[in-house]
């Protein structure tokens, strides 16, 4: 019983993350003019490319090859940004919302996915980190920008943390559902804070 709630809270992160990331990816796209079958796959992939790359890397198939929800869930994306474009494009800091909780539910997804296929904890940090946001990465190469990832944002770092927290909790014997949550808002709050008092990293000079 235990396992089958856990796994449909996985679930649940995961069209979750699914949803926040693509209205980020199906936003953005629309700023560059994009037609609607052009925003579609922006989303689509900025919702799926890091789980794919986390799934090759871990040796399984692509987790949406097995599931058509996350095409779905795209596409309900995309009906809502039309819907509701009056709010959500007026305000400013949308994408940054919607890309900060995709980011935060997919570092988890990340986690738990290797965590489960038997590999240790510092895999699991940098998987998670792989989940979040590599499908930001090619978002923005696909749309011509620099991707956040390289720039100096507290981005795969704020993955990071939240991969620590997740680790940690888990060590210590805390629930499924309250280790995810803390992990989840850790990464959200990691980028608001980064972000509203303009933490950055460093230039390579």
């Amino acid at each position: 019983m235990e396992y089958l709630s856990t796994l449909n809270i996985n679930n649940i992160f995961d069209l979750l993350g699914t949803f926040a990331f693509a209205v980020s990816g199906i936003r953005l796209a629309s700023y560059k003019k994009f037609d609607l079958f052009g925003a579609y796959v922006i989303g689509l992939i900025t919702a799926i490319g890091g789980g794919t790359v986390r799934d090759i890397l871990l040796g399984v198939s692509p987790f949406w090859m097995h599931e058509p929800s996350y095409v779905v869930v795209t596409g309900v994306a995309l009906l809502a940004t039309q819907i509701f474009k009056t709010g959500l494009f007026r305000w400013g800091k949308t994408l940054f919302l919607f890309d900060s909780i995709g980011l935060g539910l997919f570092t988890v997804v990340g986690f738990e996915k290797s965590l489960a296929a038997g590999y240790p904890f510092w895999v699991c940090i940098m998987m998670g980190a792989i989940t979040g946001s590599v499908g930001g990465v090619l978002r923005d190469v696909l749309i011509n920008e620099i991707p956040l990832l390289f720039r100096k944002d507290i981005y795969a770092l704020a993955c990071v943390a939240g991969g620590i927290v997740y680790s940690v909790c888990h060590l210590i014997g805390m629930s499924a559902l309250v280790t995810e949550l803390l992990a989840a808002v850790t990464v959200v709050i990691i980028r608001i804070i980064a972000v509203s008092m303009n933490i950055q990293l460093p230039y390579l000079k």
